[in-house]
């Protein structure tokens, strides 16, 4: 068998196999040898319909089948004598026909890594957040705590609605001057203020009293869920029911037991305060990593394989469209379209990075070792409260096992080029045009 190795782009690459004649020969003689012991013939006894015959009536199909059967033996064992690893499976662009005199010839294609001769990433400029954590951080904290602590009571004088007040309200709904049969409820309740409502909806209830019914219009946008309300304008006919005002509770030791296992108020903060100075270091962490990807990419430009940018980008998609949908958020389809495309590009990014920092662990010889998993799981232990043994038998399963491996490996190779780069204390400078999808993200909210 004779291989012969071209590369198409930088990316993809494509083998010819030439398998000789007595090769090509025997599976055509082995293929016949099957198909009469098991071809019903009219006029033949099974087994003894004669080749012509079999030629005639079933040629086409045997050479298809001996085409597929050579295929299948061949590529993989051309594949390891090349020492060629595909991205994605091969295809068959070219094959030639099958006779059993004659060498048989076929093309197969495949994306591959693309050859990294010279990574850069040595003296890098990155620049790490400050990690700190203010009083005021804390208090705004507190005050997320007592809001969710809060009871609700009726205000005391009655008075009119005011914005963060919780009310009941029974409605009815008309569009285009027609009641809307499922359009309406009753005893809806609802914050002010709070997003819960529509905008003319919430600045409708304002100033107005227990028992008062009024009337409030609202445009509905051209994208609203239901086809026979975009565009136009609902009239909501409004009764108050009920008003609430919410309790906060004292900050005192007793929010602090009433929110956790926190004997003192002094407890709570400092909790408060770990944790936030936490998420801040992970911030910082993060903000870091984020510039060696854009430095990567910047020093080392190559083609990428396609593949795995569309799988990369589906993966970022998928989770903004999670994020989005807990928000309670949707996407027009001109935010969509901008949406999609800088997911694009930031895949591109995140997949080009990638290769670099595998040649760069290819290169310095990086590996995992049984001490690095038992680290990690102890982080992954620490951060799903998961028992370390239980999280050990779960990752003996192959794929999820691969998964921290490379986890693992990457926080190596990103320490590694932290430690040839030049570190700056401080924000980095704001991002250019040609920003990560997650920004266009929070834009297109």
């Amino acid at each position: 068998m004779q291989v012969t190795v071209s590369r198409i782009s930088p990316v993809v690459l494509e083998l010819q196999i030439d398998v000789p004649a007595d090769a090509v020969k025997a599976e055509v003689e082995r293929q016949y040898t099957t198909l009469a012991k098991r071809a019903h013939v009219k006029g033949y006894r099974p087994g003894k319909a004669p080749r012509p015959v079999l030629r005639n009536l079933f040629g086409a199909q045997v050479e298809n089948d001996v085409a597929q059967s050579l295929v299948n033996t061949t590529l993989p064992v051309a594949l390891s004598q090349e020492k060629v690893t595909p991205i994605t499976q091969p295809t068959v662009v070219d094959a030639s026909k099958v006779s059993g005199d004659a060498v048989f010839t076929f093309k197969a294609r495949m994306e591959v890594q693309p050859e990294l001769a010279d990574v850069k990433f040595e003296g890098l400029e990155l620049y790490r957040p400050k990690v700190e954590v203010t009083d005021a951080q804390v208090d705004e904290q507190i005050e997320a705590l007592r809001a969710r602590h809060a009871t609700l009571k009726t205000p005391e004088p009655a008075r009119p609605v005011k914005a963060a007040d919780v009310v009941t309200i029974d409605f009815t709904l008309k569009v285009d001057g027609k009641d809307v049969k499922d359009g309406g409820g009753e005893g809806i309740q609802l914050e002010v203020g709070a997003g819960q409502a529509l905008p003319e909806l919430d600045t409708a209830i304002l100033g107005k009293s227990i028992g008062e019914t009024f009337e409030a219009e609202a445009k509905f946008g051209a994208n609203h869920p239901r086809k026979d309300f975009q565009g136009k304008t609902g009239t909501f006919v409004v009764k108050l029911t009920d008003v609430k005002e919410r309790e906060l509770p004292a900050v005192d030791d007793e929010l602090a037991k009433d929110v956790g296992s926190f004997g003192t108020l002094v407890e709570l903060r400092a909790d408060i305060h770990t944790k936030l100075e936490k998420m801040a270091k992970e911030r910082s962490e993060t903000s870091v990593a984020e510039q060696i990807v854009a430095k990567l990419n910047e020093l080392n430009p190559c083609e990428v394989p396609p593949s795995l940018v569309m799988q990369q980008a589906q993966m970022l998609q998928q989770e903004l469209t999670m994020q989005a949908r807990r928000a309670g958020q949707r996407f027009t389809q001109q935010q969509a379209e901008e949406l999609g495309r800088a997911v694009l590009a930031d895949a591109e990014r995140k997949v080009r990075a990638g290769l670099v920092m595998a040649g760069i662990a290819k290169a310095h010889q990086f590996q995992v070792n049984d001490e690095d998993l038992e680290k990690g799981l102890a982080e992954l232990s620490a951060e799903t409260g998961k028992n370390v043994a239980k999280l050990r038998v779960e990752y003996r399963e192959k794929s999820k096992r691969d998964i921290l491996v490379g986890m693992i490996l990457e926080d190596k190779i990103l320490d590694f080029i932290e430690g040839k780069s030049k570190i700056v204390d401080g924000d980095p400078p704001a991002p250019k045009a040609d920003e990560p999808a997650e920004a266009k993200a929070e834009e297109a909210k």
